[in-house]
């Protein structure tokens, strides 16, 4: 599982992150990347009644956060990342949900980097 120091858990970071951040959506989820600072990287799950009862949503999450921990070193310092699940994930398999999560990642983060590259 995704350690308890790098989880997102104030309303302010899940705003900070949802209307500053950059966004990537795909089927079954939605990306949202912002920096702040220079903490360790922090990450929230967001996944709503769409998604299924509340035994669905829970699975979801487990799985996004255990998706997310092998991912955590590429994000980098001060970053918040809110993972927002959409309906599909429900039934997604995990190869699939991993895939679309890789490829989310990729656009912010090459989006970023684009974006600084100008600024040097």
């Amino acid at each position: 599982m995704l350690s308890r120091q790098s989880r997102m858990r104030r309303g302010e970071e899940f705003k900070a992150a949802i209307k500053r951040g950059k966004r990537a959506g795909r089927p079954t989820l939605v990306v949202h990347l912002t920096i702040s600072g220079e903490g360790t990287p922090l990450v929230g799950f967001v996944v709503s009644r769409a998604v299924g009862g509340a035994v669905v949503r829970n699975k979801v999450k487990r799985r996004l956060r255990h998706l997310m921990r092998d991912r955590l070193d590429r994000l980098p310092r001060g970053s918040l990342l809110v993972v927002r699940a959409n309906p599909p994930a429900a039934s997604a398999r995990s190869e699939h949900l991993a895939a679309e999560l890789d490829l989310a990642l990729d656009r912010l983060l090459r989006r970023r980097e684009s974006s600084t590259d100008g600024r040097r």
